[in-house]
């Protein structure tokens, strides 16, 4: 053609110059004949970005980037790849691509993809071996410190949307510079649907908008926690009441601008609530508590409140509507008087209770405690601390109304006196199997005559650690009247003596199996040795832990009586290698725990006998044994692999 017209590329079709600027537009024109072509001008503009310019002397090839891509035409290709694999292999591209990709949710993914991806129940399976699987088939993720970032947030999204979905996040603390805002916690939402339990402690920079962005996206929400969290208010409560009706756990602690108008919302909003622990909150008041009682009365399990502004009102409704509640814990309720927990027991709401516990609370006394007793029929645990206006009687009378109960504790009660303590154990019930009591100054060890009644056969667990005043005329006393014991925990009792102990030993008739006698100075070898005589059949845990009295000779005893001693405590004692050698030597000897901490004499002699122990032993305690050297220790590290040598 250009032969027969005489003209070349570079000549002009017409006279007043192209029709066209741009040489690649010659497909404009339509051919109508042999003689005629018309042009039609372009709709389009031209792309700028075209794989080749031409010039006057060719054309040259220019770089081209996905980059130069908006964002939204990304977003069309992203919603588009075909399974999990590739949105993840694309997030690490760049920190844009990362971005976008977390904020895809499921909903706006093509439907030919999630149509050909894999479903997760394949996934998990091939997943079942990763540490972070939930027992339920999800991910479990935790932040904390400088890992606390929107970026990671944003991986973890994409990371595990492909991959069964994430069940579990956990951020604890911020990162200074870069920390978790409402945009990481937009991208778990939309890429998390499945998010069962989230966790936020001490996260100054999340408000409403980061919540409320999960409570939009995370339907399936069972857990929340919030611990440290300042900017969150009232309003993010709501939107997870409004949003997430399976919510069963909520734990609320020092969040100063959460209070009533949340906890309402949530009783109103969260039928199948069975949790609520609320902690240094001092919006919290009365009307929420209120409002969340009565509206969760059927649901409402578990009831935890620690130091809050609440008064009376709060334990009257708590005992009014908590039909439900089976473990309630009230902690350092400073404006809650007598009439309170008077008011709470006779209310006949908490048929179901099974533990409870107080601490720190002054208006517990004689009378509110026996009211307690009797409105709680189902009540087995018990716990007292730090409640200094209660005395003997107001104990022995909740004894003997609570007749269920089947575990008492009792820590810093200073008004308990030893006639407390034994008439608790005279008129409990026949299910009373734990009594514990810890740091009562008031119990002193007075000779008192105890009545001929029969014996306590029901207890098998006694602790009574830190009295000073408790000696061996109490200690001698208790086993007569506690005949059946089996864990016995003595430590820091420094007046009792082998007068006081022996007679317990001898009147424990089904064998003791653990006894704690740490901090009993005054002990000797004959208590251990009446002990393994008598008892060495069933012991199974001794600690001896700064009994400096105790030698050779009870290891020696131990070693030929005491066949299912797992775990031995004899740090601080005058034991020697003499005495690790006879443990060593002992037949059919299964010790799993070993402890010499503070064993200034033993030497690096013990080492073939601790070689021997090691074949057993899982942890070995050698701190502060100055006798042996470094070298000895290097060698039993080395050898006993299986064990945890501290030194």
């Amino acid at each position: 053609m250009s032969k027969l017209f005489a003209f070349s590329v570079d000549d002009d079709f017409c006279h007043g110059g192209p029709i066209y600027p741009n040489p690649k537009e010659s497909s404009l024109f339509l051919s109508l004949g042999p003689h005629v072509d018309v042009y039609f001008p372009p709709r389009k503009r031209s792309r700028i970005s075209a794989p080749f310019v031409f010039t006057e002397e060719g054309y040259e090839q220019k770089q081209i980037s996905i980059e130069v891509l908006p964002d939204e035409c990304l977003f069309e290709i992203f919603r588009r790849l075909p399974g999990g694999q590739e949105r993840s292999a694309c997030a690490g591209v760049s920190k844009r691509w990362l971005t976008l990709l977390s904020n895809i949710s499921r909903d706006e993914l093509s439907s030919k993809t999630i149509q050909s991806s894999k479903p997760e129940t394949e996934i998990v399976e091939k997943m079942s071996e990763d540490q972070d699987i939930e027992g339920d088939g999800y991910h479990s993720r935790s932040l904390e410190g400088k890992k606390a970032t929107d970026v990671r947030l944003a991986a973890i999204a994409v990371g595990t949307a492909g991959r069964g979905g994430l069940g579990k996040l956990e951020i604890r603390g911020n990162n200074s510079t870069r920390g978790v805002t409402s945009r990481g916690l937009r991208a778990i939402a939309r890429g998390c649907p499945s998010l069962k339990v989230l966790s936020l402690w001490s996260i100054s920079s999340v408000g409403d908008e980061g919540l409320s962005e999960i409570a939009n996206g995370c339907h399936q929400l069972e857990k929340l926690d919030l611990c440290q969290c300042p900017a969150i208010t009232d309003q993010a409560l709501v939107s997870v009441a409004k949003n997430c009706p399976k919510l069963t756990d909520l734990t609320i602690e020092s969040c100063s601008n959460i209070g009533n108008a949340g906890l309402q919302a949530i009783g109103q909003g969260c039928p199948n609530l069975k949790s609520i622990s609320i902690k240094d909150c001092p919006l919290v008041g009365d009307q929420g508590i209120a409002s969340l009682l009565s509206s969760a009365t059927f649901s409402l399990m578990k009831v935890k409140l620690q130091r809050l502004n609440v008064t009376d009102v709060s334990l009257a409704v708590i005992g009014h509507y908590g039909k439900a509640v089976a473990d309630l814990v009230l902690t350092g309720l400073p404006n809650v008087s007598e009439r309170g927990f008077w008011v709470m027991g006779n209310g006949h709401g908490l048929q179901k209770l099974k533990s409870f516990t107080i601490t720190s609370c002054r208006g517990v006394t004689d009378l509110g405690l026996e009211a307690v007793g009797k409105g709680c029929p189902n009540l087995k645990q018990f716990c007292l601390r730090k409640c200094a206006f209660l005395s003997d009687n107001g104990l022995i009378s909740f004894v003997k109304a609570a007749g269920s109960l089947e575990c008492l504790q009792l820590e810093e009660c200073h008004r308990i006196t030893q006639f407390g303590f034994f008439g608790s154990l005279l008129n409990c019930g026949a299910l009373l199997k734990a009594f514990s009591v810890v740091s009562c100054l008031g119990i002193k060890d007075l000779n008192m005559g105890l009545p001929m009644v029969s014996p306590c056969n029901s207890l098998r667990s006694l602790s009574i650690r830190n009295c000073p005043g408790f000696g061996d005329v109490s200690l001698a006393a208790l086993g007569k009247l506690c005949p059946q014991l089996q864990n016995v925990d003595l430590s820091g009792l420094q007046g009792i003596t082998d007068v006081g102990f022996l007679p317990v030993l001898k009147s424990c008739e089904t064998g003791l199996v653990k006894v704690n006698l740490s901090g009993c100075v005054n002990l000797t070898d004959k208590v251990v040795s009446t002990m393994a005589e008598l008892h060495g059949w069933t012991l199974e845990m001794l600690s001896l832990d700064g009994c400096r009295r105790i030698s050779d000779a009870s290891l020696m005893m131990i070693a030929d009586n005491c066949f299912l001693l797992s775990d031995l405590d004899v740090s601080s004692c005058a034991v020697t290698d003499f005495g690790i050698a006879a443990l060593a030597c002992a037949n059919h000897f299964n010790l799993q725990i070993l402890s010499l901490s503070g064993c200034s004499v033993i030497s690096d002699k013990s080492l073939p006998a601790l070689q021997e122990l090691g074949q057993t032993l899982l942890g070995l305690n050698l701190q502060h044994c100055k006798a042996i050297s470094s070298s000895t220790i290097d060698v039993l590290v080395e050898q006993l692999w299986r064990c945890d040598v501290l030194s």
